[in-house]
């Protein structure tokens, strides 16, 4: 979770921000060398979230907009119709992992935060830990993770959660899903010839 940054979601250049910010973290990783073997690995976007709730329909939503891009070598879980959330994880995770035993995992979720953080998306390596803010054990998902502040944090999250604004999460969850597709179309592009797969 070091080296986090935030982006403000109405910037006008934020997609651009995120999605080098993406490539960046994804270079850490080998993933940009054309000499690395490790350019040889699929992506996967492990898109958490559930849309029963508004302020934790960010994963989802992402998960359906990354989808019509249609991408080689990227493989989605996590979409409106087949959600991600506390109740499937550990078993998606589990199946993803035997799918694609060396896939470079993608964690993409939301989160509550301070009220200057509110809109803003974070880019970070390492891992996230889902549902943490709503005292849930659930594992830890991702080689790096990409979060959007729907709200803020701290006294009655599930509530905050349901009562967060569409326009907030829709707006997070455009910008990531471009950012995303700028930075994998970028590696895509030098290495994967793969078959795209929404799971």
């Amino acid at each position: 979770m070091n080296n986090k940054c935030y982006f403000k979601s109405d910037d006008k250049l934020v997609v651009f921000k995120v999605a080098k910010a993406i490539s960046d973290t994804m270079e850490t990783a080998g993933l940009k060398n054309r000499n690395n073997a490790l350019r040889e690995r699929s992506i996967v976007t492990m898109c958490i979230g559930t849309d029963r709730s508004t302020g934790d329909s960010l994963g989802p939503l992402v998960g359906d907009m990354l989808a019509k891009f249609k991408m080689n070598g990227v493989h989605i879980y996590g979409t409106l119709d087949n959600p991600v959330h506390a109740r499937n994880l550990e078993e998606t995770l589990l199946n993803a992992r035997i799918l694609h035993p060396n896939a470079y995992l993608v964690a993409i979720d939301a989160s509550l935060g301070m009220v200057d953080h509110v809109g803003c998306i974070s880019v970070g390596r390492g891992p996230i830990k889902p549902g943490a803010g709503l005292k849930k054990e659930l594992p830890p998902v991702g080689d790096m993770h990409i979060t959007g502040v729907v709200n803020t944090g701290g006294f009655m999250d599930f509530l905050v959660l349901q009562s967060t604004r569409l326009s907030v999460v829709m707006r997070m969850a455009d910008v990531i899903a471009r950012s995303l597709h700028m930075a994998f179309n970028e590696y895509s592009s030098i290495s994967l010839q793969d078959t795209y797969k929404v799971l």
